[in-house]
């Protein structure tokens, strides 16, 4: 006869197993500028669900190569709304998956803690050895800062000092290490809990680029995983959003 001990026990072991059969993986693309804040959500994430996350992060215009050339990843977080949309168009992406996650600001930044004071002045005076940005072929941010130098019309001026990363991440390392003395960096790269965590640094106002809206959309080999589905769904949750605005975007 089986005991009521035995019953539970077993039942225990069933719904154990159950909750694993039901946990996915989600293999997705990052915008290296929303590395800091998707590490932070995917931690809150994989411990709410029991989902695990396998992130890759890079410039969005890499990823959108990547994801072109048969890439498997499962969505893409990107760092602007075009690439989203092109691959909607191009038939990579799933239909009305897609939303705007986090809208990011740009700063100029030093790791020198005296260095930025006055972003304007600092850029029409030309006392810094090189300024570092991210390729604007390949990264939105990058686009931002040369949209940035060219409203303050100083973009001629500062041409022969810049500097190019890959991406934002590869932007911030140059500003980091000295080998750039000032850059053109993500707010995420420097804040953390609504505040610059080290160096100085000069929150460009909006109004000098395009907003820098990032778009999250699910691709193809993504469709009819429940892992990305339930992030996408959490990445619209108040958790996910108390982290994204933390790191300085604003969170729609």
């Amino acid at each position: 006869m089986t005991s009521p001990r035995q019953i539970i026990t077993a039942g225990i072991l069933a719904a154990a197993c159950v909750g694993n059969a039901a946990a996915g993986e989600a293999q997705i693309a990052v915008a290296a500028n929303f590395t800091a804040p998707m590490k932070a959500i995917i931690e809150l994430f994989e411990a709410d669900t029991g989902h695990t996350v396998r992130a890759s992060y890079g410039s969005t215009g890499k990823l959108y190569a990547q994801i072109k050339n048969g890439a498997p990843f499962e969505a893409l977080l990107a760092a602007d709304q075009r690439r989203p949309e092109l691959l909607e168009e191009e038939g990579v992406a799933v239909d009305g998956s897609r939303f705007t996650y986090a809208i990011g600001s740009l700063v100029l930044w030093s790791a020198d803690a005296d260095k930025v004071q006055d972003g304007p002045a600092l850029l029409e005076s030309g006392d810094f050895n090189k300024l570092s940005i991210a390729n604007p072929k390949l990264a939105p941010y990058g686009e931002a800062s040369l949209e940035t130098l060219e409203a303050l019309d100083l973009k001629a001026a500062i041409e022969p000092k810049l500097v190019m990363g890959e991406n934002i991440a590869q932007t911030y390392q140059f500003v980091d290490t000295g080998n750039a003395d000032i850059g053109f960096v993500a707010l995420s790269q420097v804040m953390e809990g609504g505040a610059i965590t080290r160096g100085s640094g000069c929150i460009v106002p909006a109004g000098l680029h395009e907003p820098i809206r990032q778009d999250a959309v699910i691709l193809a080999r993504g469709e009819d995983d429940t892992a990305v589905a339930a992030l996408f769904e959490y990445l619209r949750g108040e958790k996910a959003r108390g982290v994204i605005r933390g790191f300085g975007y604003l969170a729609e």
